[in-house]
């Protein structure tokens, strides 16, 4: 062996080792967003193309006729290239392109790829590339149009990153040196034939990209940790206000002398009001919704203490058996009630269903009182900071989502989704 087979032999298999270790992490991880499968994918190609490519530069030892350089070369270029398309289809899902961009660049990357890897044929028949002469490898004139669809599409990925003002600058900063790296190395491997110096810069880039991201990573759960933490105590402070307490407090001293089983009961149903509003400041698991609507039935009911006919609710619990953030339900009922039915003066009904879906639990508050205009309300506002919350821990604590349909005189919808 030669200098530059131990060289690209030994590079090659620290890629591969790298690799594996990438690959199992994520192979072990349970659950894995749609960039993530593509980035498996990638990296299941790259050690591939890296244990491929060692076992035919031992073999061309060997094997030095002018038929099988022309076929270890071919090869090559077009792992190239597939190296550079799958990188592509990585990032496009990891930046979340809209959908209109999304399609548009998926077109350039697939239209540009094919039409590289037909020239990389044709070159078997031209040389316009390459050719092999007793055995030995040569490049052509147009050696450097074979690797155009790389330099194109690592130029497109950098600029995409780097306007994307959802990316935070780590993430920038690194998708910019993965797309720099090899844009160099591609230069300095036409200066140094034979030397794997390609996938030396592949696997430098690679690692610098997962170190980055997994520091960006690391930040953000920090990030959301601390917002969950403020947002439940948000939360809480938001539903146990001293008017509502008051409030509550005067209606149970009212019924004590006309019905002291009633305001037994009352209190009751108030202490376990407290007692479960408080348990949320230190609850980080999620609750069944079983637990979440018993709260809702007692917050309910002392509503219906105080406001007797003009508050009707109905319940539609077709599925029960899921989990839900503790006090994320409750706050949109009680949001409905207050702002929604009781604006009226004739009162009016709630409505509360669960319905299963193939991927989701639904549920849906849905009341008939004065409505609003979408367009007209800044949720953003502080205004709005209850929804805001609630909005917040699903998405967090289980990725769910939530949706307001509203139309003023007829009511408001609120449906929260929770994936399986």
């Amino acid at each position: 062996m030669d200098s530059k087979s131990v060289f690209n032999a030994t590079i090659c298999i620290i890629g591969v080792s790298l690799l594996l270790i990438h690959i199992v992490n994520l192979v072990l991880k349970k659950k894995k967003r749609r960039d993530e499968m593509f980035l498996l994918v990638f990296f299941i190609f790259t050690a591939i193309h890296f244990a491929t490519y060692t076992v035919y530069d031992l073999v061309k030892v060997y094997y030095t006729s002018n038929t099988y350089i022309m076929s270890f070369y071919t090869t090559f270029y077009i792992m190239n290239n597939a190296e550079v398309f799958l990188f592509f289809l990585y990032l496009s899902n990891y930046i979340r392109l809209p959908k209109k961009f999304k399609n548009i660049f998926s077109i350039i990357n697939i239209s540009l790829f094919t039409i590289f890897v037909v020239t990389d044929f044709i070159n078997i028949a031209t040389h316009m590339y390459f050719t092999a002469v007793d055995g030995v490898y040569q490049r052509a004139k147009l050696m450097f149009i074979s690797q155009g669809y790389q330099f194109v599409m690592l130029v497109i990925s950098f600029v995409l990153a780097i306007i994307n003002k959802e990316l935070s600058v780590r993430e920038k900063i690194a998708f910019s040196i993965y797309c720099f790296i090899p844009f160099i190395a591609i230069i300095v491997q036409n200066a140094l034939p034979g030397f794997a110096i390609a996938y030396l810069s592949m696997i430098v880039a690679i690692e610098i990209l997962i170190l980055f991201l997994s520091i960006e990573k690391n930040y953000m759960l920090l990030e959301d940790e601390q917002r969950l933490k403020d947002a439940n105590v948000k939360i809480m402070v938001s539903q146990i206000q001293p008017h509502f307490i008051y409030n509550t407090l005067s209606s149970i001293s009212t019924l004590i002398p006309l019905d002291q089983a009633r305001a037994q009961k009352a209190l009751d149903d108030f202490t376990e009001y407290l007692r479960m509003n408080f348990s949320t400041l230190t609850e980080t698991n999620l609750v069944s919704f079983g637990d979440e609507l018993k709260h809702i039935q007692t917050y309910i009911e002392l509503e219906k203490m105080r406001f007797n006919e003009r508050l009707h609710v109905n319940y539609d619990i077709k599925v029960s058996s899921f989990c839900v953030p503790p006090l994320s339900i409750q706050p949109l009922v009680e949001n409905a009630i207050k702002h929604g039915i009781l604006k009226k003066v004739e009162g009016g009904t709630l409505l509360i269903k669960t319905y299963e879906t193939e991927n989701s639990y639904v549920v849906e508050v849905i009341d008939d009182g004065v409505g609003f205009n979408i367009q007209d309300i800044d949720f953003k506002s502080n205004n709005h900071i209850g929804l805001n919350n609630v909005k917040h821990r699903i998405t967090s604590m289980c990725k769910g989502e939530m949706n307001i349909f509203s139309e003023i005189n007829k009511g408001t919808t609120i449906v929260v989704k929770f994936y399986k």
